[in-house]
């Protein structure tokens, strides 16, 4: 006879074990039948979850999803937009399928920037070494040799990545809401040189290396009783620390770490990287930012580093949402002058576009964006 999964409550019973294990000879009795409860505990059936496996394609495709003539993310047979609730009480599930999607999307406005909009994809930092982290912007061809004007675009934190304003926005509207293309192709139209920055691409995932513990019947100094003795703990150890591991993470996903990009491990840093290496090397005599959100806070930390250089090339910002926040990054009172006279924040509000906002900050204008989303 197997016991399943609801019909236990793991933790409380092995806590009850070594309670009762700490008790007197009372407890014998107890604590056989506790053993023989667990020794009937079926550990596939117990492991096997009601959750499907944490396979997901990679390939939009594979989805069967598909972005129509309008840019909007419809299913090929059924011509619905997407649904998050594939499959109903599997929060867990249903957000890993999102954020496999969410992937793939990414990728495909990466396409899109390079085909539709023709940028180049530029490799940073300019001189990494083959083996080390690396991370990439997108150039128009003539970003650093354009005289006039160049446009640069700073997207906001989270999942977002080069050419995207909001991925929610690109899964349950359209292209045309959800990334900078638009943006990318007024500006280069007008004439501007464009550089869209990657913020949030900070690090490398790779898997963490298995570390080997040396079993204790390594040490041959010890009498063959006593090594056995510990063996069997050790073993009954691992067995236990096993079984918890598989009942916290079912289906083995693999242990990940971080490895930063250098002098690009975090949006700030970014910023100040691509300003030094190409936009203050750039011909363009005005230089105009647009940034979403915690992009706007990254502007902010440039020009607190590179106050003068930004001034001397920046003729304006404009600002969406902008979390920036000039007291708390202490940006000086020449640099808060700067940016009344220099930008605009347009924030989420259901007053009529550009109508005059209130802000408690001494910083940049803040204005209506006509809308609440």
């Amino acid at each position: 006879m197997s016991i399943s999964l609801s019909s236990l409550i793991l933790l409380p019973v092995w806590i009850s074990m070594a309670q009762i294990q700490q008790g007197g000879p009372d407890e014998k009795e107890k604590t056989t039948a506790l053993k023989d409860l667990l020794s009937r505990i079926d550990l596939d059936e117990l492991m096997k979850k009601d959750e499907p496996p944490l396979d997901f394609p990679d390939t939009l495709e594979g989805f069967e999803y598909a972005f129509n003539e309008k840019g909007q993310l419809r299913h090929i047979k059924t011509g619905e937009p997407f649904v998050f609730n594939y499959r109903e009480d599997l929060h867990r599930w249903n957000q890993k399928r999102y954020e496999a999607l969410g992937e793939i999307i990414t990728k495909y406005v990466y396409e899109l920037l390079e085909k539709d909009c023709n940028l180049k994809k530029i490799s940073i930092p300019v001189d990494a070494t083959e083996s080390e982290p690396k991370s990439f912007i997108f150039m128009s061809e003539d970003a650093l040799t354009n005289p006039q004007k160049l446009m640069v675009l700073i997207h906001g934190s989270g999942v977002v990545r080069a050419g995207q304003w909001a991925r929610r926005l690109i899964i349950n509207e359209d292209l045309d809401s959800g990334t900078q293309i638009p943006f990318i192709k007024r500006a280069m139209d007008e004439g501007y040189g464009v550089i869209v920055l990657n913020p949030n691409e900070n690090y490398i995932e790779v898997e963490k290396p298995k570390i080997h513990v040396p079993s204790s019947s390594d040490s041959s100094d010890e009498p063959a009783e006593k090594r056995e003795r510990k063996d069997k703990v050790s073993k009954e150890t691992k067995k236990r620390r096993d079984f918890y591991e598989k009942y916290r993470n079912p289906q083995r996903e693999k242990e990940m770490m971080q490895l930063y990009i250098r002098e690009n491990g975090s949006p700030e840093e970014h910023a100040v990287y691509v300003w030094d290496h190409f936009i203050a090397q750039s011909a363009a005599e005005n230089v105009f930012f647009v940034a979403h959100s915690y992009g706007g806070l990254a502007f902010v930390e440039l020009m607190i580093q590179r106050e003068a250089d930004v001034k001397s090339k920046v003729t304006a910002v404009a600002l969406t949402d902008s979390v920036h926040n000039v007291w708390h990054q202490e940006a000086g009172k020449t640099i808060r002058e700067w940016m009344r006279e220099n930008c605009c924040n347009w924030v989420s509000s259901s007053e009529p576009l550009d109508t005059s906002v209130e802000s408690m900050l001494p910083d940049c204008p803040r204005v209506s964006a006509g809308s609440k989303v």
